[in-house]
């Protein structure tokens, strides 16, 4: 199992890349550290802060023709990244 799952591409989270704040989605059980030596591992970048948070499962239902559907999106943690200054992580090279 990877600790970086995938990045969050979002508004917020691009508005954030203007700063040198990069947004990922990672494992639940990693901690700071880890997640900045696996950062500096795939992109060859140096980070400088981690912050770290948990999205918490929402409430969904649907309704369909006979009846109603409920259920729980997953919790999955988030990382804000910060890289050093001048530094740029470029998702879509490979595209």
């Amino acid at each position: 199992m990877s600790i970086i799952k995938r990045p969050i591409l979002t508004e917020k989270s691009q508005g954030l890349q203007k700063g040198g704040q990069y947004v990922f989605e990672v494992a639940n059980k990693t901690n700071k550290i880890e997640i900045a030596k696996e950062i500096k591992k795939m992109y060859g970048v140096e980070v400088t802060a981690v912050n770290t948070l948990r999205q918490f499962g929402k409430k969904k239902s649907r309704s369909t023709r006979t009846k109603v559907t409920s259920g729980i999106t997953s919790t999955f943690k988030k990382a804000i990244v910060t890289i050093a200054k001048g530094e740029v992580i470029d998702f879509y090279d490979g595209i």
